[in-house]
């Protein structure tokens, strides 16, 4: 399983989200401890989630396969700094097996000797004088990466409402179901509207009450 980490967060950031979102209606002589918590959650029932872009949160993910982040740098409202093929040797490459092929016996033998079969011809080719950013084109999908992503907590919500989902591929839902317990942790109030399901690894928003 990859490895998620929360790199950073704006510090106090439901506090900041509350301040910036009654700058609005200039009502801030109705803030006082514990108030962002009701606020915040009338943003969400009201869908006025603009005010939730003044926050950002930074992960670290390591074992991810490349075509998990092939996926998640299609969101564009992000920031994102990848390990480089062009410059880091793959020659001791890790890989991501997906489960229907490890559950397979006679999928799984062959699959691991067709990663075999790529990691010597890339080193083969370096052995040839080829430099590690051609080489790199025999290199499959499956090869782990390790990624760093920035974004606001805007888009945070609307990556896991579309990557959380059960059409959603496993390993994407998996390393998004994973950030988002962070952050549940982190601003609690920002996510209370999505529920997990540990059992099946799916996530969905639901209504809040007043």
């Amino acid at each position: 399983m990859a490895e998620v980490e929360l790199l950073a967060i704006t510090p106090d950031a439901e506090q900041l989200i509350e301040l910036a979102g009654r700058t609005c209606y200039l009502s801030h002589d109705r803030s006082k401890p514990g108030s962002e918590q009701r606020f915040i959650r009338m943003l969400l029932r009201q869908d006025h989630l603009s005010v939730l872009e003044h926050a950002y949160a930074t992960f670290r993910i390591k074992g991810g396969s490349r075509a998990f982040t092939h996926q998640i740098v299609r969101h564009r409202l992000a920031s994102f700094s990848q390990q480089s093929q062009r410059y880091v040797s793959e020659e001791n490459f890790d890989y991501v097996v997906p489960p229907t092929i490890a559950a397979n016996p006679a999928a799984l033998e062959r699959f691991q000797d067709l990663m075999e079969e790529i990691r010597k011809a890339y080193g083969e080719l370096q052995g040839l004088g080829i430099s590690k950013q051609d080489a790199r084109f025999v290199l499959p999908n499956a090869v782990t990466s390790e990624i760093v992503i920035s974004a606001n907590l805007r888009e945070w919500r609307h990556i896991f409402s579309v990557r959380c989902e059960q059409a959603a591929q496993w390993e994407i839902r998996t390393i998004c179901i994973q950030m988002l317990e962070l952050l549940q942790k982190a601003v609690p109030t920002v996510f209370s509207d999505f529920v997990i399901d540990k059992d099946r690894m799916v996530a969905k928003k639901v209504s809040l009450e007043d």
